[in-house]
């Protein structure tokens, strides 16, 4: 069951999942490089590398709207058959289950244990992708990834990208607490 977490961003773990709507047929595709931006206003960035004219371009302008995807280590496969085919080229639709949120317009992958859909902010062209600003409108989040009300990467077990080794990772243990353990170093 899909908890209700409000508007926050849960980001870091990559790859990440888009999808969109094309006449009843839904397409996903899988990124490797999201971005957080303006905190206090709960934002994300997106971008459609693959031309102007992909499904995954055309839908997040066409519906005003995006979401985001986090697949746990389980679902290795299938996240990387959704990135390693075409939506144009291949229906994608029975791979995973689909619901919708508070926008009603951006499919979400029920299998993925962390989602974030997006109202369309902005959109900036460049020679070689557009670039996607949302506000983040609502976080769901599986049950079963939550401690205390909040998503523990020890229970999500992220699947991560990495660029360099052309692998997937998963998170191990934790290492320190952020904006604690430099703290030693000051004077």
């Amino acid at each position: 069951m899909k908890k209700k977490l409000e508007g926050i961003n849960v980001l870091y773990p990559t790859p990440h999942g888009a999808g969109r709507s094309d006449g009843g047929r839904q397409t996903q595709l899988y990124h490797h490089r999201p971005h957080r931006n303006c905190q206090p206003r709960q934002a994300l960035s997106d971008f459609a590398k693959h031309g102007k004219s992909s499904l995954h371009q055309s839908g997040h302008q066409g519906k005003q709207s995006f979401q985001r995807q986090h697949p746990s280590e389980n679902l290795v496969v299938e996240t990387d058959y959704a990135g390693l085919v075409s939506g144009k080229k291949t229906d994608k639709s029975d791979l995973f289950e689909i619901f919708y949120g508070e926008l009603e317009n951006a499919p979400m992958i029920k299998e993925c244990p962390l989602n974030m859909e997006c109202r369309l902010y902005d959109t900036y062209d460049t020679p070689t992708h557009d670039l996607f600003i949302g506000e983040i409108v609502e976080t769901y989040a599986d049950e079963s990834v939550l401690t205390e009300g909040k998503v523990d990467l020890a229970k999500l077990k992220p699947l991560l990208f990495d660029m360099n080794s052309v692998k997937y990772w998963s998170v191990g243990e934790v290492v320190a607490g952020c904006w604690n353990v430099g703290k030693q170093l000051k004077q």
